[in-house]
């Protein structure tokens, strides 16, 4: 769960754990984080510090009550507030701004400490190994490019679903990309090569790519 204020960062957290293939959900304010856990069970929180209804620290100790793991995001660099959030119980402190890989690493640290995140995901014949960004196709070694990777879990995640070109280009090389669609077109060829999925990818008319389950 990320509990942030701050749309724009909030968006951008979600679009990069979307892409790391985690399942998240968004709270803008302290209630709205606690409304949440009446539907949503997550293995790990996200939670900034000031907050429009409440200080992150006065969530935290209800979030550490249901034992969930928390990482404090905050804009608050000082050694009084990273020390107060850690001697609360959060596991982990990180002041923004911060690349979203050292987030990504940091998250599946906690999530390792807690035994909620398999480094290998299997999909049919695949076997992917997050950690190291390997794939083995029944056993075997299949070398793809960082791009490559990320659509593919893309596809994954999303699998069974049709997603757009636009939404690809979007999710995968980011909101500023300023190239056209037909990148996304090449890759699609590439891993359709790589993966033996040429059956298993569809392209949809005039709209975009849709991964199918092997059935």
């Amino acid at each position: 769960m990320i509990v942030e204020d701050d749309a724009a960062i909030s968006d951008l957290i979600k679009l990069n754990l979307d892409l790391a293939g985690y399942d998240s959900r968004q709270a803008f304010d302290g209630s709205a984080a606690l409304g949440a856990l009446a539907t949503f069970s997550p293995n790990l929180v996200l939670l900034d510090i000031a907050l429009p209804d409440m200080e992150g620290f006065d969530l935290m100790s209800q979030l550490k009550s249901k034992e969930l793991p928390v990482i404090f995001l905050t804009a608050r660099s000082g050694l009084s507030d990273k020390v107060k959030g850690l001697k609360m119980g959060a596991d982990d402190y990180i002041v923004k701004p911060f690349e979203a890989m050292e987030l990504l690493a940091r998250i599946e640290a906690v999530l390792r400490r807690y035994g909620n995140k398999s480094e290998v995901t299997q999909f049919e014949d695949l076997e992917i190994n997050t950690e190291e960004r390997s794939v083995k196709k029944s056993g075997t070694s299949i070398e793809m490019t960082m791009k490559e990777y990320e659509l593919m879990l893309l596809l994954i995640k999303n699998r069974n679903k049709a997603l757009t070109r636009e939404k690809i280009l979007e999710l995968v090389w980011g909101y500023d990309y300023i190239g056209e669609t037909r990148t996304v077109d090449i890759h699609i060829q590439k891993i359709r090569r790589k993966l033996g999925w040429e059956e298993q990818i569809k392209t949809v008319y005039k709209y975009g790519y849709r991964l199918e389950d092997n059935v």
